[in-house]
């Protein structure tokens, strides 16, 4: 993926979520829906002990890149190759789920924007709404504006536009607005200045609470999403999974933040989102053949989640369907993180808990696994053993993940 996201929802390059070891390359897709996991549980773990001494080195062996819930991109990528379908991928990752349609518009927050204010390059048949009192109004000059501008002054939206210089434009005979403002163009795109640049984007652009909103149906928000998260160049299956995975998630952010000002982020702490310069012909034409299409689960949008690399084992994400289970497509889909390693000292995870003294020995206790695949899956709890005052401690995989940087908690441990 070019360095894409890959979203940890995301990674980089293709983002990341997904690693395999074994490629059940004779399973049908059907056959692997059938043989589902049993559901996640926390299992002792076959890890023996890994003694350590003062000084040593400790190799860590993982797999994949991310949080493993889900759909992994290049296990998706993997499956299309394999010959699976959209349809196919999707219920594979996301076990137990439907199709449904779904026709709305999303609030997505712009984080780039930083600078209190919504500036906009002239476009034709440009206009704001006043969502205070509901009412829009052209915005004609016989000046000749470099950029258009909201801002909120003393809790009080205005309208700026600048030539030489910064001009208040009235509108309503008003010198704020009611409420808050809302940008649109006759064209239907807006050209909004960062921070860092120009971007160009769909629907209407809002200033609120000070931030700058984009608000657009989610079919075109999607059409900034698919090559963001996933390379373009992948079969058109995988995009299309991406699609539907990416839909959904949108779908169940705007569910939960229906009332806020804004629904969804623009960046991998949600979904990446780059508006038009994030489109490509082969993303929009999976968005386009998957128009409309969420998965739902009980009746609700499935917390779609997905990340670069799995590994070749899907992590428990706490749903019925993100269950633990191997991934036969994670060895198939060149995934430059199915396997990594990082050499960590003892020094450093004595510094990190002190309490625990020298270090004698580190253990994997449990593990991400279900009773179908009990020999397999992520790190769920580590138990550190020492001489000091507390001289044990038990950590989370999740822990040791975030204290050296690891790629996922998906991994073993020994000495050389």
């Amino acid at each position: 993926m070019m360095d894409v996201h890959f979203s940890p929802h995301q990674t980089q390059g293709p983002q990341m979520r997904t690693r395999t070891t074994r490629l059940l390359t004779a399973l049908t897709a059907a056959a692997l829906v059938v043989a589902l996991p049993g559901p996640a549980q926390a299992r002792a773990a076959s890890d023996p002990p890994v003694m350590v001494a003062p000084g040593s080195t400790l190799t860590i062996t993982g797999h994949g890149w991310g949080h493993g819930h889900g759909m992994s991109q290049y296990g998706a990528r993997g499956a299309a190759l394999a010959g699976l379908t959209s349809a196919q991928i999707l219920a594979f990752y996301y076990p137990g789920t439907a199709l449904a349609p779904l026709s709305a518009s999303i609030k997505v927050l712009i984080t780039g924007d930083t600078d209190n204010n919504t500036t906009v390059l002239p476009e034709r048949g440009l206009r704001v709404r006043d969502l205070g009192n509901g009412r829009t109004y052209k915005l004609r000059t016989p000046h000749t504006p470099k950029v258009w501008r909201l801002v909120q002054v003393n809790g009080h939206t205005k309208v700026f536009y600048k030539t030489s210089r910064w001009h208040l434009y009235k509108t309503g005979g008003r010198r704020s607005l009611a409420g808050d403002g809302e940008l649109r163009s006759a064209t239907g795109l807006l050209t909004l200045r960062l921070p860092t640049g120009d971007r160009v984007y769909r629907g209407a652009l809002r200033n609120a609470n000070r931030d700058t909103v984009n608000v657009l149906s989610i079919e075109n928000y999607l059409k900034g999403v698919i090559a963001s998260e996933m390379p373009a160049s992948w079969p058109a299956a995988a995009l299309q999974a991406q699609a539907v995975a990416a839909r959904t998630y949108a779908a169940r952010e705007r569910a939960d933040n229906l009332g806020d000002y804004y629904q969804i982020c623009d960046t991998s702490a949600c979904q990446v989102y780059r508006g038009v310069a994030g489109e490509q012909p082969q993303s929009n034409a999976a968005a386009a053949a998957t128009a409309g299409q969420v998965l739902t689960y009980g009746g609700q949008y499935a917390f779609a989640q997905f990340a670069s690399s799995n590994g070749g084992w899907s992590s428990s994400g706490g749903q019925p369907y993100l269950v633990p289970q191997p991934d036969p497509y994670a060895a198939g889909a060149g995934d430059p993180n199915l396997n990594w390693t990082k050499q960590v000292t003892v020094a450093a995870i004595q510094a990190a808990y002190p309490t625990v003294g020298q270090l004698t020995s580190i253990q994997i206790m449990t593990r991400d696994g279900n009773a179908t695949y009990p020999n397999d899956g992520w790190v769920t709890s580590i138990v550190l053993t020492g001489n000091g005052s507390t001289p044990t401690k038990t950590i989370s995989g999740s822990d040791l993940k975030s204290l050296f940087g690891l790629k996922s908690a998906y991994f073993t441990l020994s000495t050389p």
